[in-house]
């Protein structure tokens, strides 16, 4: 079948699957969105607009979109299934998929955390799953803008599971890098390291390229990548190398002047000046974060280890206390999540 005839749901229409959705209509795949709310409804009403930091910016008309809010149209004849929600409705996506997707479907988790293909693959024994990660960040327009953009805000490429010819290839098109990775466990965990400053973007209320440009932040990166590590070895687990540095230096690397650090980490500091986390964007629309899945699987292997993780732990229960008090980003600085981390130990 040739690349053009394959259909592509993206199970989960945010700003990971729109991105990577309008890439691929872009490029003349067959690609079925499925969402819900606001997202849906822009879509439908004015269509998509893709930019991303390398100066594309370009338009779908909402004719040549298929977006729909219902799992068994946008499932049932697709051949592969990329599912892009949140952490937290793993098990209900998966519901859908089962429910309505073919057996012989090939179901791609493009999530953060390191075991939503593991809780995918617990309910979908028919399907064949892959493990995937998206190495860029992703930020949506201001509510009210048209039509709805979606801007790929830094560098990166998409890793999926090795193992299926052709796969790389289908999905692999302008503005969207994709690589086949015969590692993705230690992929997933390397990732995860600089996940863990997505709490901090979230907590600070600050842009990415602000944040990780002040060392009194990167310390506290800094920090928690080293009681990372520190966990990870006790457990066995050795991360990827996915950026220009070997992830045991990245504590070192973050700790520098900051003179220093931006001429040592240009790659990093590549970032788009509006871009933030999202879990940032999860505090802004008083949604529940992945707090769980970034610090809280750090906080588990941890324990399971016995290595002590005290500033990923008050991190957590920071994010957790804003989730609660539903205010939006607290506007923490550097100095506050530090005393609060010297209180709890």
């Amino acid at each position: 079948m040739a690349k053009e005839e394959k259909t592509i749901a993206v199970a989960g229409a945010g700003s990971i699957g729109c991105y990577a959705g309008g890439c691929l209509v872009l490029a003349g795949r067959k690609v079925n969105f499925l969402g819900r709310g606001r997202i849906v409804e822009a879509m439908r009403k004015d269509g998509l607009r893709v930019s991303d930091l390398d100066g594309r910016d370009r338009r779908i008309d909402p004719e040549a979109l298929a977006v729909t809010d219902d799992p068994a149209m946008a499932l049932r004849n697709a051949d592969i299934i990329l599912v892009t929600v949140k952490s937290g409705a793993t098990g209900e996506m998966a519901g859908f998929v089962a429910a309505h997707a073919r057996p012989d479907a090939i179901v791609i988790s493009l999530q953060n955390g390191v075991d939503n293909q593991d809780k995918l693959r617990a309910k979908l024994p028919a399907q064949r799953v892959l493990a995937g990660m998206v190495a860029f960040n992703v930020v949506q327009s201001p509510d009210g803008e048209t039509p709805f953009r979606v801007h790929r805000a830094s560098e990166g490429k998409v890793m999926v599971e090795d193992g299926v010819d052709g796969l790389a290839g289908l999905l692999g098109v302008e503005g969207l890098g994709v690589e086949a990775r015969s590692d993705m466990r230690a992929v997933q965990w390397s990732k995860l390291l600089m996940n863990l400053n997505n709490a901090l973007v979230a907590l600070s209320g600050l842009p990415l390229a602000r944040e990780l440009a002040e060392r009194r932040w990167r310390r506290i990166l800094a920090g928690q990548i080293d009681e990372a590590l520190a966990a990870m070895k006790a457990a066995g687990i050795e991360p990827a190398r996915i950026t220009g540095l070997p992830p045991s230096l990245l504590p070192k690397v973050l700790r520098l002047p900051d003179w220093l650090f931006g001429l040592l980490a240009r790659r990093m500091l590549a970032i788009d000046p509006e871009a933030r986390s999202s879990m940032w964007d999860d505090l802004e629309r008083r949604r529940p974060t992945e707090i769980d899945d970034l610090q809280g699987a750090v906080l588990s292997l941890a324990k399971q280890t016995g290595t002590p993780a005290p500033t990923i732990e008050r991190v957590a229960a920071l994010v957790r206390q804003a989730e609660a008090e539903k205010r939006g980003p607290p506007g923490l600085t550097p100095d506050m999540i530090q005393s609060s981390s010297r209180k709890s130990v």
